[in-house]
């Protein structure tokens, strides 16, 4: 559910991103939020990802990194080994905010 997903997302100011997420429709720049996915290597930060955009609208179906159907993993090495190589950008609306989020790889 959205209550499980919104649990691992991080504090911002005292208040997780989902409280801000509750205001109402987008008025220009500031309904916008920028998100980086930023932590060690499979700690879930692509699966963090994929649920962000199911859970918003933006996708039908939920990627799995196993099974190499994500959305920010697109080249074929990421799809053949499971992690994520490259940083992958992309945008989502959710409750009157538009969110740009970047997921990261977790090795330098």
């Amino acid at each position: 559910s959205l209550a499980a997903l919104v649990r691992v997302l991080p504090r911002r100011a005292g208040r997780r991103i989902h409280d801000l997420a509750f205001a109402g429709p987008a008025q220009g720049k500031a309904r916008m939020r920028n998100i980086g996915v930023l932590a060690h290597i499979d700690a879930g930060k692509t699966t963090t990802t994929e649920r962000m955009l199911f859970y918003s609208g933006a996708t039908r179906a939920i990627g799995n990194v196993d099974d190499g159907n994500t959305q920010t993993d697109f080249m074929d090495e990421e799809r053949e080994r499971g992690i994520t190589i490259q940083a992958a950008a992309t945008n989502f609306n959710w409750r009157g905010f538009a969110f740009s989020l970047i997921d990261t790889p977790g090795h330098v």
